[in-house]
């Protein structure tokens, strides 16, 4: 951030709080290193692929719906990642493309609570994780649920699809730990929140406006980030 061409990337390819704030701390929960092998699921533009494979020197399979892979073999060829990051695309609501204890680590920031709010999905994630291996995530959440009662300030910015995905700490705990698959070994507010949302409002994404009107609405009441860590069993 430092660097007035890496703002420039940030500023192009970011498509929430910042996944690179987002990715930092939660990998300072994890012990990733150069030997794992990680599914990015729901990498974006890749900016959490970049941290791992240049922080770390892991290899990364980064998978997206809504961004191509070709968009970001592109991006990974010119930001000199392409021998550690293999771009794929891939609807998790659907299934996944890969061998039973495939990973060490999945991985995913800023786009778990978009296809992660049935009890079906964690389930159907394990099996892709090998035993002893970890389910990290990272997410947009709110500090507690609002049920009926919608604070008036918010009532612009709630919708039906705001309403599925965004919840609280609780919700999301309460959610996980129903499966037995899996130990959750950490959950917590995560201390970036106000950093990642104020870089993700720099950002060049269509629509970011009605975002920043939505936070200042908040002011910081309602909204934070949200990290789930979890032990495959």
């Amino acid at each position: 951030m430092s660097n007035d061409k890496n703002v420039e990337f940030l500023k192009a390819t970011m498509m929430g709080p910042n996944a690179m704030r987002l990715s930092e701390e939660l990998s300072s929960h994890l012990n990733v290193n150069e030997n794992m092998r990680i599914l990015d699921l729901g990498c974006g533009c890749g900016l959490s692929t970049l941290y791992l494979t240049k922080k770390y020197g892991a290899s990364v399979f980064a998978a997206d719906l809504w961004i191509s892979p070709t968009e970001n073999y592109e991006r990974f060829k010119s930001i000199g990642i392409d021998d550690k990051a293999v771009p794929i695309s891939v609807d998790a609501t659907k299934g996944l493309p890969f061998a039973n204890g495939y990973f060490d680590l999945l991985f995913t920031v800023g786009a778990y609570h978009h296809f992660g709010d049935t009890p079906e999905m964690l389930p159907s994630l394990i099996p892709f994780v090998k035993k002893g291996g970890y389910i990290a995530m990272a997410i947009p959440g709110i500090k507690y649920e609002f049920g009926e009662n919608v604070p008036d300030e918010m009532k612009p910015f709630w919708n039906n699809e705001v309403a599925r995905t965004i919840h609280s700490l609780a919700w999301w705990k309460n959610l996980w730990e129903t499966e037995k698959g899996i130990e959750i070994i950490d959950i917590r507010e995560m201390l970036c929140c106000k950093q990642s949302w104020d870089e993700w409002h720099t950002s060049y994404w269509q629509g970011i406006e009605e975002d920043i009107k939505m936070r200042e609405a908040e002011n910081g009441k309602y909204y934070n980030l949200i990290q789930l860590i979890a032990k495959v069993l």
